[in-house]
């Protein structure tokens, strides 16, 4: 294992993930065991490398002329790894990759259902190799059932799992229907759910000595993510209506207009409320019967009291009604653009953008995204390394596995690597 890419007071020190992973969703699973210390070996086709390389609208510049191929998706999902090309197709390569499984912990894929097991590469014939290899599958509908076999990307997810159902304007007014979130967030919080089944294997390992089967399904995740709201149709039968900005907690909880901006204001609790109503000069709001109860202030009579609030806060700039807000002790927030967040002081205080060396960059680094695990007293999430350049470790990684100079020579020349 390269000594710059762990640390023994890392979590995951001295566990070795091979990613072999594309796009998105398995890619974060993967990056989060690198953040908390694992070796991640992430394995790519040799010259074209991860699709993610090219997704995304912006791509990390390179210096010298170097084209990066680090846009947007494969920089947020693939720090703290190290990347080697091998084309699994080829007999050579499978060796490779069977000789890496066993020195490693954990192997994460996401090929189509049954594709890897063409090549005696799937959990049943690399688990006869490593018994304690926890072996993670990441597909979009699953390993089983009628549809295990398509394929899926978040966007799909989103319409089938309800999120879309429950985002948007609400019918009946201007621009009504669902809305697909603009992050990926389905392909987001798989990523993290396939970090989490991870670490729940390895402390089961850790129990019993054995490793297992895990098969991740961004639908899962889908419909698991609509949570209290899927919850209050499970619950009552009936399908709530999309809010738009408004909290699905209790109101009022929406967007507020000021005189230069907009703030969001999170009133839900009859405490909160009421201090609004005085803040408002109009306590007689907090016993009005249209809104004195929060079901009627967060849903039959939401339009009304927040037509009444907006008329009230177009009144005072952002900077005042958030300071007369705060001082009431009522959560509020000013709305930010990307480039305002990184303005915030807390966020500048919880040091999220994280300026990384990056030896190909034409600036010299790139910045990035911390990791929301970094706060861990003993333990923290760590970003030792940019995300690789395609093939940068391969000589590295396989001289560990035992190769000399003329055998990856040889490799090359039969375009195993």
């Amino acid at each position: 294992m390269s000594t710059s890419m762990t640390s023994n007071s890392s979590a995951l020190s001295g566990i070795r993930v091979i990613d072999m992973s594309r796009v998105f969703a398995a890619p974060v699973g993967a990056q989060i065991l690198g953040d908390l210390g694992a070796d991640v070996i992430k394995i790519e086709r040799p010259g074209i490398g991860d699709d993610g390389r090219g997704y995304g609208f912006s791509s990390v510049p390179g210096k010298d002329g170097i084209e990066t191929r680090h846009s947007s998706f494969f920089t947020v999902s693939n720090r703290n790894k190290r990347s080697i090309t091998l084309n699994h197709a080829k007999p050579e390569g499978q060796e490779i990759l069977r000789k890496l499984v066993a020195t490693a912990d954990v192997l994460i894929e996401n090929y189509k259902v049954g594709d890897l097991k063409r090549f005696g590469l799937d959990y049943d014939s690399l688990s006869t190799i490593n018994p304690r290899l926890i072996y993670c599958s990441v597909t979009g509908f699953g390993q089983t059932g009628p549809m295990a076999a398509l394929p899926g990307y978040d966007g799909l997810f989103q319409a089938t799992g309800g999120m879309m159902a429950v985002t948007g304007i609400p019918d009946g007014q201007p621009g009504a229907g669902p809305l697909k979130t603009g992050p990926s967030l389905v392909d987001y919080m798989t990523g993290h759910n396939t970090a989490l089944a991870i670490m729940g294997a390895l402390m089961y390992r850790h129990r019993t000595g054995e490793g297992q089967y895990i098969d991740i399904a961004l639908l899962d995740s889908s419909v698991a993510m609509v949570s209290h709201i899927m919850q209050d149709y499970l619950i009552s039968g009936e399908a709530p209506p999309r809010l738009g900005n408004g909290g699905n907690g209790g109101g009022p909880a929406d967007l507020i207009h000021c005189k230069d901006g907009i703030v969001y204001l999170t009133a839900g609790t009859d405490e909160h409320y009421r201090r609004l109503t005085v803040l408002m000069n109009q306590p007689e709001l907090n016993d009005d019967p249209r809104f004195n109860t929060n079901f009627k202030r967060g849903k039959t009579h939401r339009a009304e009291l927040m037509d009444i609030i907006n008329a009230w806060s177009r009144q005072f700039p952002v900077a005042e009604m958030i300071a007369r807000l705060d001082e009431a002790g009522i959560p509020s927030a000013r709305y930010n653009t990307l480039p305002d967040v990184w303005k915030e002081p807390q966020v500048q205080h919880r040091k999220l953008r994280a300026r990384t060396p990056h030896a190909y960059a034409a600036a010299g680094y790139v910045d990035l995204i911390a990791s929301p695990l970094a706060q861990m007293s003993k333990s923290p999430a760590t970003i030792r390394s940019a995300p690789p350049m395609l093939g940068e470790h391969t000589r590295e990684v396989l001289a560990e596995l035992g190769y000399d100079d003329a055998r990856i020579a040889e490799l090359q020349n039969l375009k195993v690597i």
